[in-house]
């Protein structure tokens, strides 16, 4: 992403970047799935809760797991890489969000 000239924030935990005052800051959320401080989705349900339109992108080993989104998320659906992935295909996908924000 920094290759790319993207400005990125690290974050070692999902309660880090929760508690980091930063949520505002972000324009596009790149995530694993298996967040080791929290359950599944809990990232992404308290991310919708706080910013409902932050664009998402999930990554996971496996795709079937978006069948468990909560349905607190109103039916949002995120962006998803399977791993692994081509990394110019997820610059691709944040340029996409990148111009679809602009536009």
């Amino acid at each position: 992403m920094e290759s790319a000239d993207y400005g990125v924030r690290l974050f070692k935990s999902a309660a880090a970047l929760l508690h980091s005052g930063l949520l505002e800051e972000i324009d596009c959320l790149i995530s694993n799935i298996d967040m080791p401080d929290m359950g599944d989705f809990e990232l992404l349900v308290r991310i919708h809760a706080a910013r409902p339109a932050l664009p998402t992108i999930l990554v996971t080993d496996d795709p079937g797991r978006l069948d468990q989104l909560p349905p607190s998320l109103g039916g949002i659906y995120p962006g998803l890489f399977t791993k692994p992935f081509e990394a110019r295909e997820l610059l691709a996908a944040v340029g996409d969000i990148r111009r679809n924000s602009l536009g």
